[in-house]
């Protein structure tokens, strides 16, 4: 039985999250760079905050029936990689990487896991993915200009983070044979906290004030709908459908380090973000064209 396919619903809860992950991003953002908060200290609360807005969630997926599983320890090293992931580009954020470059090599994750996928899962990649890859990563060289005086090697840590997701995509991929979706969404919430605690350890750093502690629950509340939104786009509407909504992040994060930070993006942003957009974009189509 095929899902029910809702465009107008699939498309608002996808904009719905894009939305709640550039506030979250400029929440970040404010933590670290007005109130020097450690970049690792800001995941722990942010994340621990989302886990218990979202409890009541867990609960309808049937705590117990989910955590059962016969690859526990992929799922371990499955959410290692993710908070890997977090840190390096919370990290990004903290030094602070301007928004606008962030997300735009952010979005290069796809790419990465374009790559896995023929590497590691020995899936067959054609030539016409391959050149798609390749030119996906052209646009984050626009982005990046390495071959400027003004460039700097902090600007790697959003495109190391997108790394860490592909590889974290790429397990879930492998694991979606045996395992369903409640029991990687319960495993991913459950573990991700303890992780965090155990990087922001040698750092650890308690937030003093109610301003500081209003931005951490602000940041932790919107990050719990942004992964809620993001399970009701694929529930509501086919996934080829609502993944194109995704790119609204760009813009959106754009909006928002202008509103906060005053940092208006060059035009070779937009260049190379095109380029990326579009290299997903056809591989996405490939993939979906692939499945049916």
């Amino acid at each position: 039985m095929s899902q029910p396919h809702h465009p107008l619903q699939g498309a608002s809860w996808m904009l719905t999250a894009g939305l709640a992950f550039a506030i979250v991003n400029s929440l970040a953002q404010v933590a670290s760079i007005k109130f020097g908060l450690p970049s690792t200290t800001v995941a722990v609360i942010q994340y621990a905050i989302a886990l218990v807005v979202i409890i009541p969630y867990l609960r309808t997926l049937g705590i117990r029936r989910s955590l059962r599983t016969n690859h526990l320890k992929m799922h371990i090293l499955r959410v290692f990689l993710s908070v890997i992931g977090i840190q390096l580009w919370l990290w990004a954020l903290a030094y602070p990487v301007p928004i606008w470059q962030g997300i735009a090599l952010l979005m290069t994750s796809p790419l990465f896991a374009t790559v896995g996928s023929g590497l590691f899962l020995k899936e067959k990649v054609g030539a016409a993915r391959w050149g798609a890859t390749l030119a996906g990563f052209a646009g984050a060289m626009i982005i990046l200009e390495p071959w400027a005086d003004s460039f700097s090697w902090a600007t790697l840590l959003p495109v190391g983070a997108a790394f860490f997701w592909a590889c974290y995509s790429l397990m879930v991929k492998k694991l979606s044979s045996e395992d369903g979706p409640s029991t990687m969404v319960m495993y991913l919430l459950l573990m991700i906290t303890p992780f965090n605690i155990l990087l922001a350890a040698p750092e650890w750093q308690l937030p003093t004030g109610s301003s500081i502690w209003l931005i951490l629950i602000a940041a932790g509340v919107m990050t719990a709908l942004a992964q809620w939104a993001i399970v009701k786009a694929y529930s509501v509407a086919d996934a080829s459908f609502v993944q194109p909504f995704d790119h609204a992040k760009l813009p959106l994060n754009v909006l928002a380090g202008w509103l906060v930070f005053s940092w208006v993006p060059p035009g070779r942003l937009w260049l190379g973000a095109a380029i990326i957009i579009l290299s997903v974009a056809f591989i996405t189509r490939w993939e979906t064209k692939k499945t049916k």
